[in-house]
C-alpha cells in the first residue's frame, strides 16, 4: 500500500504537443522519422516536377537554372523550404538504417540505441548544412 502511494501521479490529460511526456531522444527519431516521410510523401509531386525541370539536354539545363533563379524557385522561402526537404529526405534515410540495425538486433541496448538516436540527428543535419550549403 506504502508503494502505491509513492507512484508519480498520471497525467489526467495530454496537451496538443505532448508536451506533458518526457520522451528520450530514440522516441524524437521515430517521431521525426515518420514525420518526414509523411511531408517527402505530400511534396513528391513537387519533387518529382522539379527533377524532371532539370533533365534534359545541357541547353534545356542552363535555361532551367537560369529561369529558377528569377522564378518562384529563386526566392528565399522557397529555398528554405527545399532546404528543410533536404533535412526530411536526409534524417528519413539515416533512421531508416538505424532501423534496419535495430531489427537485426544491433545496438538495441539502452546505451547504443540513445548513441545511435544522436548520431541520427548529428549526421542528418551535417548533411544538410554540407549539402545544403552546396546547393544554395
Amino acid at each position: 500500500m506504502a508503494q502505491a502511494a509513492a507512484v508519480k501521479a498520471r497525467p489526467k490529460y495530454l496537451n496538443v504537443f505532448l508536451l506533458g511526456i518526457m520522451l528520450p531522444v530514440p522516441g524524437f527519431v521515430s517521431i521525426f522519422h515518420r514525420v518526414s516521410g509523411a511531408g517527402l510523401f505530400l511534396c513528391m509531386p513537387l519533387l518529382i516536377w522539379l527533377f524532371g525541370a532539370s533533365l534534359g539536354t545541357p541547353e534545356q539545363f542552363s535555361a532551367y537554372r537560369s529561369a529558377m533563379e528569377f522564378s518562384l524557385l529563386g526566392l528565399p522561402l522557397v529555398k528554405l523550404l527545399l532546404l528543410g526537404l533536404l533535412w526530411a529526405y536526409l534524417h528519413h534515410f539515416c533512421a531508416g538504417i538505424r532501423f534496419l540495425l535495430l531489427d537485426m538486433h544491433i545496438g538495441v541496448d539502452r546505451a547504443p540505441a540513445r548513441a545511435s538516436a544522436w548520431a541520427v540527428f548529428a549526421v542528418s543535419l551535417t548533411l544538410t548544412v554540407v549539402l545544403g550549403g552546396l546547393t544554395w
